[in-house]
Parts: structure tokens; C-alpha cells; sequence
């Protein structure tokens, strides 16, 4: 099984969280919205792989490989017979990734992203990074600003606070914040990038795991491999099945202490995140933590964690943190009306409330 905040019998930071997808990453640093999604199924061994029943007895053999990417672990798993072709479709998928990386990382200073967020613009931008920043603008307009690519000022007000005394910002602070934010302020004309606000910074880190992950699958199909499981902190693909006509199973953690599983799911040929409050909360009670509403500066009260499935990483990467958001009926309505998505929503006192289309096993 896959365990993501999503996991994975086999088996998302506005925001940083996941679903339960995720194996633990390699260094200590302050986990994201993402990593609760990470996968504890692929574990970056085949033993683990086993543990969980990420792959059957039967199944063809498995090329598993993990590495350390945009600062937390990059899981790849290839069933195909064919060894040697798996592994070295594994290792040019990694190189793929890694290159993504370059262009789209807030955390390293040379990125295509970190010179939009110091110069304010960029007249040459890469494809990448302009279809990241498009599907970031569509996913905002369906959730009235709920997910917003700019909220960047807002979690650096945050994060300059609690790791210090704990305090949160006041009120006021948090105002000249959100004054920063507005997706209608990133202005893309052709190839050229715009923030036309003083002070907005934008990260990507509630879509640009998904989208790099998207493209890794992409790496592999081309190379000829169709029963492939990739996942970076928390955003999965699940692509094919893990051996004999078997659908990968997903589970998704309960979102409060203890790694216990909320509920299960079968996927085949879907992408998989979630968000949630556990993570990196600010406050000990959740209420506040890092996933906020970029329209106010304010954590979403209702949810603790919010899992979707759609037909790309990208997609469900950026509308868990929307739903996460927007709340439980909200999130689920947005999601009845989109094609290829389902969710699944666990409020703080663990209430549960889901998609009519989402099937738990």
C-alpha cells in the first residue's frame, strides 16, 4: 500500500502539505505541506515496496530508485522485465527532474524563479515555468484567490516569527502581507513574467512538485515504461498497474498523531496529493499552520487534511491546497464540477466528508 498523508498500499506549503504519500525525507528540516504526502510505500527500497504490498509476488521485476530533489525525497519505482532499459530510463527521469529543479526551486538562489522574485520580471521565461504559472492562474480564478502562487510574503511573515519566540505576527503585519499578494498582479504576456505589486514573491511549492512529477512520468513513458510509480514529497503518480492487472492502493493517514490510516483507495492511470495542518503547525492546537488563505493571511479553519485525485500531479497538487482552503462543501462542490477529480476531506474533529465519485476500499 502506498502511504501518502496519502499512502500507498502499493501506497501538498500554500503551503508545503501532502497526503499521506510520503516516505521521510533524508535531512531534518521543517517538513511541508507536501511532505505529509509522502509515501511510505516506495520508501526508496524495494523492502519496503514488499512490507506494504506496494508490488505482488507475481509482478515483473522492479526498478526502485530515490534521491533527494527540491529538498526532499524523489521515489521512482519501474516494473518491466527489462532491467537494464528501467534503470537507465530511471536515471535520465531523475536528470529530468533534477532540471526542473533548476528553473522552479524558490530555495536555490540561481533558479529561474528565484531571479523572478529578485528582479521583479523576467523577459525570456522558460516553458516550464510559464505553464507552472498558468495553471497556477486557472486554479486561482476557480477558487476566487483561495490558491494563490504570490502568498509567498504572507509564509515569510510567518516563518520570521514562530521558529523564534513563537509568537505569530499581529494583526497589522499580516495585512501589509496580504497588501503583497494577488495572482492578478503576475502579469504573463507571450514569454515575458511581471509581479507588478512592490514586495510580491512567488513560490511554487503548492504546484511545482506536481508539475515536475508529471514530467518524470512523462520521461518514462517516453522511454517506453507504462507501469511506473513516481512520487516527490507527497505528489504521486500512479501510472499502469503493479503487476498483473493489480491497481496501486493508496492510503491516506489519519491526519492527527499516530501513523494510523484514515481510509484506502485503488488508482490506476490518476495523480494523488494532500494537504494538511499536522505538519507545520504554528500553533498546538492546528489552528493555525502553514497553509493559509492568501486573502486574508489566516489559516482555513474547518480542515485538518484534504486529498485529491486528478488525471496529473500539477492539477492535484494545487487543488489540495485550494480544497484545503476552501473548506469541506466548498472544496467538495468545486470538485463534483471538474472533470477526472475527486476528493476526500477530513475536518479537525475527523469528521469526513468526500466526493460522490471517490471509492474507498
Amino acid at each position: 500500500m502506498v502511504y501518502s498523508g496519502t499512502t500507498s498500499e502499493a501506497g501538498h506549503d500554500q503551503y508545503g502539505g501532502a497526503a499521506q504519500m510520503k516516505t521521510e525525507s533524508a535531512n531534518r528540516r521543517l517538513p511541508t505541506r507536501r511532505d505529509a504526502l509522502r509515501i511510505l510505500a516506495v520508501g526508496g527500497a524495494a523492502g519496503v515496496a514488499w512490507r506494504f504490498g506496494l508490488f505482488s509476488r507475481s509482478a515483473p521485476r522492479t526498478v526502485t530508485r530515490s534521491r533527494i530533489l527540491m529538498g526532499t525525497g524523489v521515489h521512482i519505482s519501474v516494473l518491466d522485465d527489462d532491467r537494464d532499459a528501467a534503470e537507465a530510463a530511471v536515471e535520465a527521469t531523475l536528470q529530468r527532474m533534477a532540471g526542473l529543479e533548476n528553473l522552479l526551486s524558490r530555495h536555490r538562489a540561481d533558479s529561474e524563479l528565484s531571479r523572478l522574485n529578485t528582479e521583479g520580471r523576467l523577459d525570456r521565461a522558460s516553458e516550464p515555468l510559464l505553464e507552472v504559472l498558468r495553471l497556477s492562474d486557472h486554479i486561482s480564478r476557480l477558487g476566487d484567490g483561495a490558491f494563490d502562487v504570490t502568498v509567498q510574503p504572507v509564509l515569510d511573515l510567518y516563518r520570521g516569527h514562530v521558529p523564534g519566540d513563537g509568537a505569530l505576527p499581529n494583526a497589522e503585519a499580516i495585512e501589509r502581507a496580504v497588501a503583497r499578494v494577488g495572482h492578478r498582479a503576475l502579469r504573463i504576456e507571450g514569454n515575458r513574467v511581471a509581479l507588478q505589486r512592490h514586495g510580491m514573491r512567488v513560490t511554487l511549492d503548492g504546484v511545482g512538485k506536481g508539475y515536475i512529477v508529471d514530467r518524470g512520468v512523462d520521461e518514462l513513458r517516453e522511454h517506453g515504461f507504462t507501469s511506473v510509480f513516481v512520487e516527490a514529497g507527497g505528489d504521486l503518480v500512479a501510472s499502469g498497474d503493479k503487476g498483473s492487472g493489480t491497481p496501486w492502493r493508496i492510503g491516506i493517514r489519519r491526519p492527527r498523531p499516530g501513523l494510523t490510516l484514515q481510509a484506502r483507495f485503488d488508482a490506476r492511470n490518476r495523480a494523488v496529493a494532500t494537504s494538511g495542518d499536522y505538519m507545520q503547525p504554528f500553533t498546538p492546537d492546528y489552528t493555525q499552520h502553514h497553509i493559509v488563505d492568501p486573502r486574508t493571511g489566516f489559516s482555513a479553519p474547518e480542515l485538518a487534511s484534504s486529498t485529491v485525485i486528478a488525471s496529473n500531479a500539477a492539477t492535484a497538487d494545487a487543488l489540495a491546497t485550494l480544497t484545503m482552503v476552501l473548506g469541506p462543501r466548498k472544496g467538495r462542490d468545486l470538485l463534483e464540477n471538474l472533470p477526472d477529480c475527486e476528493g476526500y476531506f477530513v475536518s479537525k474533529d475527523l469528521e469526513v466528508t468526500r466526493t460522490s465519485g471517490f471509492a474507498v476500499v
